[in-house]
């Protein structure tokens, strides 16, 4: 089973009744500060946390899926995962007008049920 870890509330109501979902009201940097906690416990990244072509201060939302924690620490998620942190952390926060926010979900939405689509059956509850 897997966890998806979002801060999207869009996602997390497509999701909530068929896989674990792990909803916050936090920032992006947070989020992922929240997904590298989690990868330390021994979970595996299974979609990448800066997917799409948005760039990180010009969304709010981000959902991200994780394996259920295993035994070790995964070094290639914890590789990914600081990047992206430094990554979030180098740009300069935009000021996003409420009048997009719906627009942001639905991306962040489409990108999330497009990479469950191409994960393996198996992966993914």
């Amino acid at each position: 089973m897997s966890i998806l870890i979002t801060n999207n509330p869009l996602v997390e109501a497509q999701f909530r009744d068929s896989c674990t979902v792990v909803f916050t009201e936090e920032s992006l940097l947070c989020l992922l500060i929240r997904v590298r906690d989690r990868i330390h416990e021994g979970c595996r990244l299974l979609t990448h946390p800066l997917s799409g072509s948005v760039k990180p201060n010009e969304t709010l939302y981000k959902s991200v899926l994780v394996s259920e924690a295993g035994n070790e620490t995964d070094p290639q998620s914890v590789i990914i995962i600081e990047e992206c942190l430094t990554a979030v952390r180098k740009f300069q926060p935009v000021d996003i007008s409420d009048d997009y926010l719906p627009d942001l979900q639905a991306v962040d939405l489409s990108l999330i049920q497009s990479a469950l689509v191409s994960l393996k059956p198996t992966t993914v509850v």
